[in-house]
């Protein structure tokens, strides 16, 4: 069987009562804070004591309940502001988002109905608002210095079970780490927290915390390893990925000011070569624009339907590298682009523009 890993983003698609509610969701914070669960915890023989962390952050953690024509499933979050902001993955909340509803079931098992303040598929996380005040919350710790090796805790509801612990450390830093997004196609979370801590479906949207009980990071993905037919699942084999409290911080922020985020956007639709049609053009990879926007980025630059983008900014044309630079990019920034028409190939450079509503 082959050793390959494959990003496996973890998406409420399973009936609740078929599968004790596979699914997913997050947590973060700021705002105007009430009963913030951050106590001293010191690290004892390289790890958190997690009993004293669960009594501490847990109150904070929720989870997340989803139905949809598409379906229903799970996830996890967790209270940011004591006035009932909680914060979770895009990818939780998706079946629901416009025809459904969305339910958060506290710590203490009382089940509130949710509104969805806003939600960004680009960094996969997303703003619910529920009926409740004095609440505890979790600190968002957007500056908080992470070293590799250093323990960290996950909280959450993998496969359902609400409440659960797991612990292990930093394994990496700055990962970009390319997944499906929910309403299809791929995004990359830029930056990504690398962790062992056990994280399965479920987890999504819940906690990374350190052993203050500073919330650093949301549990996004995992990796798995196929099968022998190649077929992905399972659970946790020890690669998880968690969106930086940086990264959140920001579109929090956004999300509850205006109610939207804002990403930058190049006005075409591509798909990813196979490996055999970008030799055909002598590139390490390709992007093959099915359609452009008219008046958009793209057809301003002259890129035509039909055109194979061989490069991006420098870099060989692919889908996840798309996905990086509308991720890290900004509103305004100038990308070259090579790319092939007519048995020639050509350069242009592109200039990102704000992402059309809708």
């Amino acid at each position: 069987m082959s050793e390959s890993t494959h990003w496996w983003l973890k998406r409420p698609a399973l009936n609740w009562a078929e599968l004790i509610g596979i699914a997913v969701a997050l947590a973060l914070a700021g705002g105007a804070l009430g009963a913030v669960a951050v106590v001293k915890l010191s690290p004892t023989a390289g790890s958190c004591d997690a009993a004293r962390l669960s009594t501490s952050v847990l109150p904070s953690v929720v989870t997340i309940f989803v139905t949809g024509p598409s379906g229903s499933g799970s996830g996890s979050g967790a209270v940011i502001r004591a006035d009932g902001v909680v914060l979770t993955n895009d990818h939780v909340i998706a079946a629901g988002a416009t025809a459904g509803t969305i339910e958060v079931m506290m710590n203490s098992g009382e089940r509130v109905p949710a509104e969805l303040v806003g939600t960004d598929p680009i960094t996969d996380l997303a703003v619910l608002k529920i009926d409740r005040n004095k609440l505890p919350t979790l600190l968002l710790a957007p500056r908080e210095r992470l070293q590799v090796g250093q323990p960290v805790v996950a909280l959450g509801a993998p496969l359902g079970l609400s409440g659960t612990v797991t612990a292990g450390i930093v394994s990496a830093l700055n990962r970009n780490v390319p997944v499906p997004k929910a309403s299809g196609g791929t995004t990359v979370l830029v930056g990504a927290i690398q962790t062992d801590a056990s994280i399965n479906p479920g987890n999504s949207g819940g906690p990374l915390v350190t052993c203050e009980g500073r919330l650093i990071g949301v549990n996004t993905a995992i990796s798995t390893v196929p099968n022998a037919q190649g077929v992905t699942g399972g659970g946790s084999v020890g690669i998880g990925f968690a969106v930086p409290a940086t990264t959140a911080q920001r579109v929090v922020d956004e999300l509850l000011s205006t109610g939207r985020t804002t990403h930058p956007w190049i006005g075409a639709s591509t798909a990813e070569l196979s490996q055999d049609m970008a030799d055909r053009f002598g590139a390490r990879a390709g992007l093959f624009v099915e359609s452009v926007t008219a008046g958009g980025p793209a057809a301003t630059a002259g890129l035509q339907a039909g055109d194979i983008i061989t490069s991006l900014a420098g870099s060989p044309a692919t889908g996840a590298g798309l996905g990086w630079l509308l991720a890290t990019g900004k509103v305004g920034d100038v990308v070259g682009v090579d790319y092939y028409r007519g048995g020639a190939v050509r350069q242009t450079q592109l200039t990102l523009a704000e992402q059309p509503a809708g």
